[in-house]
């Protein structure tokens, strides 16, 4: 392998987006990166009429005479949050957060696109531009641009195998991969190894900018990390495998270097359309760790967890009626999933019109009542601070009718 090949694939490797031709911000301290923003993709269309289930409503269990919960308190029942809805006792870790106000849920969201495609309906939710594949970047990394404060290679990362559409685009972006692997010394850090390569890329003309951030990203992460291996060395057991694992990792990320402010996980395996389950079964399973990682998350990120929201997604929603494999198929409206410590919780918001037939989508699925976009652009403006004209360029073309609820708290 020739040199210019293997820095290539080194930058490649640590999956550093850098811009070019753009200025650094002005610099304004660590409390620029002060509020965090963490999302968390359910890839697959997560069924939401279980997560947040309308069990008050009698014809929910019409719709889904074996894959619905029961009420609350009955055996395999949901867990009660207002009377009416409940949520999947698979997710029992995020009572607690409920019962604190500290989560929320916007029902009957998503897209207003129609597509029932995976790939199609992922693109719309990653760069916020429903009916349109050609956006060049993703909104999260337009959120990135637009975020006041100086410029750091790790302020903005990824936890997958790949760089996701959603934080491509001009500002720098680091991405680790799944599990302990991403905070795992390579060989740049032997520090005769990393001296030659400093010497030799370090002042190049075409891969200097690039080597430079690399390293710096790389650098700003291992410490992080260090300091959060070691204290989990203190207590001596593991961290759980999955997701429960990348979500105590990332807290100690960003505990460890305020400088990390914007983070995405994708979570994959919810396309249930075959033997689904009701309180146990294959959708349980899946909820299981994911509601485990969260309630790890939002503990292990300790103080900052209020001044930090975490929002949960997914490209479209499942049918209100199972089919004849005991699943469900891909329908359309859905429920998003806000926590943390400004987030106006203890309450499911949305424009519901319950599960009847003449209120279904098509007759078949929950229409979207709140458009995706206007969920985000709520966090952006009440959490994050950016004003109007931000927004607008974040979120282009997005419905001028604002929700009339406020999820978070002023």
């Amino acid at each position: 392998m020739q040199r210019r090949d293997f820095l290539s694939s080194m930058a490649l490797g640590a999956s550093l987006l850098v811009p070019v031709g753009r200025s650094a911000w002005a610099a304004s301290g660590e409390s620029a990166t002060r509020q965090k923003l963490i999302v968390v993709m359910l890839r697959g269309a997560v069924d939401g009429l279980n997560v947040v289930a309308p069990v008050g409503d009698p014809n929910y269990r019409r719709l889904r005479p074996t894959i619905g919960l029961e009420l609350p308190g009955a055996e395999g029942g949901a867990l009660d949050l207002d009377g009416y809805f409940g949520l999947h006792p698979a997710l029992a870790p995020l009572l607690p957060l409920w019962q604190q106000k500290q989560l929320a849920f916007v029902h009957a969201s998503g897209s207003p696109d129609d597509s029932r495609s995976h790939f199609d309906a992922q693109i719309y939710m990653e760069n916020a531009t429903p009916g349109r594949k050609s956006t060049p970047d993703g909104w999260m990394n337009r959120l990135v641009g637009a975020l006041p404060g100086e410029s750091t290679a790790s302020r903005a990362m990824s936890i997958g195998p790949l760089m996701p559409r959603i934080l491509s685009g001009a500002a720098p972006v680091i991405n680790l991969p799944n599990g302990a692997g991403g905070t795992r010394a390579d060989v740049l850090d032997r520090p005769a190894v990393g001296a030659v390569f400093d010497q030799l890329y370090g002042g190049h003309a075409r891969f200097g900018r690039a080597y430079g951030e690399g390293r710096a990203a790389h650098k700003e992460v291992m410490q992080a990390a260090m300091s959060q291996e070691m204290q989990a060395a203190d207590n001596g057991a593991p961290l759980p495998n999955g997701f429960p694992d990348d979500a105590a990792r990332l807290a100690g990320l960003m505990r460890g270097d305020p400088r990390m402010q914007v983070a995405f996980i994708a979570l994959g395996g919810w396309d249930t359309h075959a033997n689904q389950g009701a309180a146990t079964g294959q959708l349980a399973n899946r909820l299981a760790p994911l509601g485990l990682g969260l309630a790890t998350l939002a503990q292990r990120l300790g103080p900052m967890f209020a001044h930090t929201t975490i929002i949960v997604m997914s490209e479209f929603g499942r049918t209100a009626r199972q089919n004849g494999n005991a699943g469900t198929d891909h329908g359309h409206g859905n429920a998003m999933w806000l926590l943390g410590g400004k987030v106006a919780g203890g309450k499911v918001y949305g424009d519901w019109q319950g599960v009847g037939d003449d209120a279904l989508n098509e007759g078949r699925d929950l229409p979207v009542t709140t458009d995706f976009r206007s969920v985000l652009a709520q966090m952006a403006e009440k959490h994050l601070g950016l004003p109007d004209r931000q927004l607008a360029r974040l979120f282009p073309d997005m419905p001028r009718k604002a929700p009339a609820f406020q999820l978070f708290w002023t």
